[in-house]
């Protein structure tokens, strides 16, 4: 195992030796009594776990001196794994798994896993999951509490050996005389059958393309990853040869060959450009030519992760994350205390334009927000925190950026949405349970997911804002028998949505183009064109939709035409008694009233001075206490309060038991003509007030 510049090499005798890069022992320790069947170091070398023959399982500081004996059992442990935070172990038990906290206080936790001796395990800090490989000849792979996520068919021969790449995407199992690639979730990419008996270890390369075996015949064997595929619109691109790519254009079977000075370790495919990373310089290539890339050299050769957005692109190395633009300049180099560079993953990041979401794996409660062109964290650099773990983060793609978006999953499967952090707790809104995968449109802000095994698309998400019963019409379901175990979204490009089933097949999926085109429609204010759009479709989610966006814009006489085509006859009429108010204030009030937004309504009011018309809408809502409390703050209509408060009681058959309400009531008389008259004044005065706005607003200007 790999340690700076020394590596451990256990032997059957007992001991474990410290082995320079130059081959020299530099210390040799007795560990067990018996063989030391392994030995791995944590992620970042500063401890060794061994496991024995004994059934011991030690903990040692990187000279070598024993820290503690973690564990004790009559059976051999045949191997070990560190958890992702080095916080927790992972050893075999015959045809058990056990996951050990280094927290004496911390529950273990233990399952059957094999009908066989369990031989191998290992575990992935990025994604963190599990796979483990035995003399049942199987292999499986596991979440960290034990679930099984995959179970291979059986194999001729027992699973001598398994290992997990290092950015956690593939894993390889080796068995006599056969080296199998396969995804992490399970299935098998490639099936190899080298004449090299028991492969008996692996090792990845740190870039994560090249692996090594050690055989039963004494030899060494290597492997590449090639015959990767990547697509886009019209584009399938193919990595040939470890220097060499393809690129196919399915339109006119024109084909363009791309060649590299060193092996390729990343590339991705989106919004017209080709990424790629070798161990030494990028390449940014455009759709539109393929035969002069823009080229830069790379600090670091470990390229982990490119996330693409419209203008520019992220690169993830061990070091950090830097932005670039397609020009290949470096914008900004985000960073936030803690952050570990070498641990992020797919999941765990999202781009767009102005803005790059990250979810701390020290804390995964947290979501960080930062500006891409700047680098600097939004607002007064609070990250959002859920109430649980995140296991993926998405913004969304368009739009301005103040309207800016992020979807997340939590450990719970459930989907919120929320605005982008700029200084305040924004309001965080559920919009879907059960969600197992996610992906914004490239095009507009359209979300798609695999809700409870069907395919959905939230067609206008955030309409959970505007009016939170619009949510289930405006909503696309296809049901999940089209699809095979556990399909998996890989990427959603105009009307297309390209899925991963469980067993890896590809599965393309059409979403009807009308509610990009609404989209489009709504943000440049056409309210006529979609209109047409939506009688012409005839579809009631795509009205849900207008419904939504209009009353979003404040454009009320659509909005009420699309929520009469729904049949929400009770909204079409609140939206006419917003109409008909007396002045702009009272209007924008209840329209925010409309939302939900009670606080900004009455905020709204009370800036403007019209303290009746707030009293009155607490009045409404039954905030009784909230409109007492501003009736006595702004010396006003308090018998206003005082009288509605008592015509309510009386209508339940209650009396009155709250404190203030009866200290109040003790010395105010309440006339329902003189508070009529009162309201009525009130009305006249915010008329009269409007009208002079207006008519001030009009008055044209002396030359």
């Amino acid at each position: 195992m790999q340690q700076a510049d020394s590596f451990v090499l256990t032997s059957s005798d007992g001991k474990f030796h410290l082995v320079s890069k130059n081959g020299l022992i530099e210390k040799s320790v007795d560990a067990h009594n018996g063989a030391v069947l392994a030995g791995r170091w944590n992620y970042d070398g500063s401890a060794l776990i061994t496991a024995g023959e004994d059934g011991q399982i030690k903990i040692w500081s990187k000279s070598g001196m024993l820290r503690s004996t973690l564990a004790s059992q009559g059976s051999p442990v045949y191997s070990v794994a560190w958890g992702p935070d080095a916080d927790r172990i992972l050893y075999t038990s015959r045809r058990h798994l056990i996951i050990k906290p280094l927290q004496p206080s911390v529950k273990v936790i233990q399952w059957k896993a094999h009908d066989g001796l369990i031989l191998k395990v290992d575990w992935n800090a990025i994604n963190d999951l599990i796979i483990s490989g035995g003399e049942d000849c199987k292999y499986k792979v596991w979440d960290s509490f034990g679930r099984v996520l995959y179970t291979s068919a059986p194999h001729d021969y027992p699973l001598t050996s398994l290992y997990w790449a290092p950015d956690g995407e593939v894993f390889a199992v080796g068995s006599f005389n056969m080296l199998r690639l396969c995804d992490k979730t399970g299935w098998s990419y490639a099936l190899e059958k080298p004449n090299t008996g028991s492969v008996f270890n692996l090792a990845w390369s740190a870039d994560g393309t090249q692996l090594a075996g050690s055989c039963g015949n004494g030899h060494v064997i290597f492997a590449h990853i090639v015959e990767q595929h990547w697509e886009w619109k019209n584009f399938v691109i193919t990595l040939t040869k470890r220097k060499t790519m393809q690129v196919l254009n399915v339109i006119n079977e024109a084909v363009d060959v791309l060649e590299f000075r060193d092996r390729v370790i990343k590339a991705s495919l989106a919004f017209g450009h080709l990424v790629v990373a070798t161990s030494l310089q990028c390449y940014v290539y455009s759709s539109r030519n393929w035969n002069t890339p823009l080229i830069f050299d790379l600090k670091e050769g470990t390229i982990s992760l490119i996330v693409q957005a419209e203008k520019h692109f992220l690169l993830v190395d061990g070091a950090g994350l830097y932005i670039f633009s397609y020009e290949g300049r470096l914008i900004c180099s985000p960073k936030f205390p803690g952050m570990r560079a070498d641990i992020l993953n797919a999941q765990g990041i999202s781009l767009n334009n102005d803005t790059i979401a990250l979810r701390d794996k020290s804390d995964e409660k947290v979501i960080y927000f930062f500006d891409a062109l700047t680098g600097k964290a939004f607002g007064d650099g609070k990250p959002l925190t859920h109430n649980m773990a995140v296991v993926d983060v998405g913004l969304d793609q368009c739009g301005p950026r103040n309207e800016r978006k992020v979807a997340f999953i939590d450990k719970n499967r459930d989907l919120y949405l929320t605005s982008v952090n700029h200084g305040q707790q924004p309001k965080v809104c559920k919009i879907g349970s059960m969600v197992h995968c996610m992906q914004w449109n490239d095009s507009a802000n359209i979300l798609c997911g695999i809700q409870d095994n069907q395919f959905t698309v939230w067609y206008y998400p955030s309409v959970v804002f505007v009016d939170k019963e619009l949510l289930p019409l405006s909503l696309y379901v296809k049901g999940g028998s089209e699809f095979a175990r556990a399909p998996h979204i890989l990427s959603y490009v105009g009307t297309k949505v390209t899925l991963r089933q469980g067993d890896g097949s590809l599965v393309y999926n059409t979403v009807p183009p009308y509610p990009a085109l609404l989209h489009e429609y709504s943000s440049s204010a056409r309210w006529e064109d979609a209109l047409h759009l939506c009688r012409f479709a005839k579809d009631q989610a795509l009205w849900a939709c207008l419904a939504g966006m209009a009353m979003a814009s404040k454009e009320l006489t659509t909005s009420e035409m699309a929520y009469a085509a729904i049949g929400e006859l009770p909204r079409v009429q609140y939206i006419r008694f917003i109409k008909e108010q007396a002045s702009k204030e009272s209007c924008l009030a209840h329209m925010l009233l409309f939302g939900g937004q009670v606080a900004e309504a009455e905020a709204v009011l009370l800036q403007a001075g019209l303290v009746y018309q707030a009293i009155q809408v607490n009045i409404d809502l039954f905030n009784w206490e909230r409109a007492l409390e501003l009736a006595v703050k702004h010396k006003t209509h308090v018998d206003t309060v005082l009288a509605f408060r008592e015509k309510f009681l009386q209508k339940f058959g209650r009396k009155e038991s709250n404190k203030s309400f009866l200290q109040y009531a003790e010395g105010v008389d309440v006339d329902w003509e003189k508070i009529q008259v009162k309201i009525e004044m009130e009305i006249s005065k915010e008329r009269e007030k409007a009208a002079n706005v207006s008519h001030r607003g009009s008055t044209p200007s002396r030359r």
